[in-house]
């Protein structure tokens, strides 16, 4: 699946469709025009995902207005095709371009990401930190991999979000079970491997991130 995402960022309608130009005088043939009907009907053709998604914005203005976390966050859009994925991120800013404080998310459809969610709850994330600005590249491919299912433990996945702060980005892949370790490892070691990245990554339970805050210890790391 991650492939016909990826296809489908540089392909072009000329690419998808090669209209066969006709010499002075020649006449298309009922082959020709069936032929030319079958190539009209793939242009039209949609790539379905295995699941629905959807982008939610929590803007830093709104939150500041907010009393409780949680209500100012939003949800955008839904999508459940390749061409609505891309027709999407093509026009919402890269995270590098979000203000100070914002939080763009990308979750399975009906999961709120919020840690009270009941398919959340019990859940945990894994983080990779950037350099403010420079998580432009890790926040699509980490979409790619997600809606394109290429986690072995996809099932386990709830979705991702990319956090604006002063001095870094942050983006972090949520999941459902915690105590499922095969599940958990596997995902962190996989995700690292699509980004190309070398660091150590760790895993936090979303009921000890509650509890200790940012004292809050890593239960797994790769």
């Amino acid at each position: 699946m991650v492939e016909q995402v990826e296809k489908l960022t540089t392909a072009t309608p000329e690419d998808q469709i090669e209209e066969k130009e006709l010499e002075e005088g020649e006449i298309i043939d009922d082959e020709d025009e069936a032929e030319s009907s079958t190539k009209l009907t793939t242009k039209t053709l949609k790539h379905p995902l295995e699941h629905l998604w959807t982008f939610w914005f929590d803007s830093p203005l709104a939150k500041s207005r907010q009393s409780s976390w949680g209500n100012s966050l939003k949800s955008i859009y839904t999508f459940s095709t390749v061409e609505e994925f891309w027709s999407l991120y093509n026009n919402i800013h890269n995270p590098s371009k979000l203000a100070v404080g914002a939080d763009f998310y990308c979750f399975k459809n009906n999961i709120q990401p919020k840690w009270e969610d009941p398919i959340c709850a019990n859940g945990g994330k894994w983080t990779v930190t950037f350099a403010r600005g420079k998580a432009d590249i890790c926040w699509l491919h980490t979409l790619l991999a997600m809606i394109g299912e290429q986690f072995d433990h996809g099932d386990e996945i709830c979705g991702a979000v990319v956090n604006v702060r002063g001095k870094q980005d942050k983006v972090a892949i949520w999941t459902k079970n915690a105590a499922n370790e095969t599940a958990q490892v596997s995902i962190g070691r996989q995700w690292k491997e699509f980004l190309d990245c070398n660091d150590n990554i760790g895993f936090i339970v979303h009921d000890d991130a509650m509890k200790h805050d940012r004292a809050a210890k890593n239960r797994y790391n790769v």
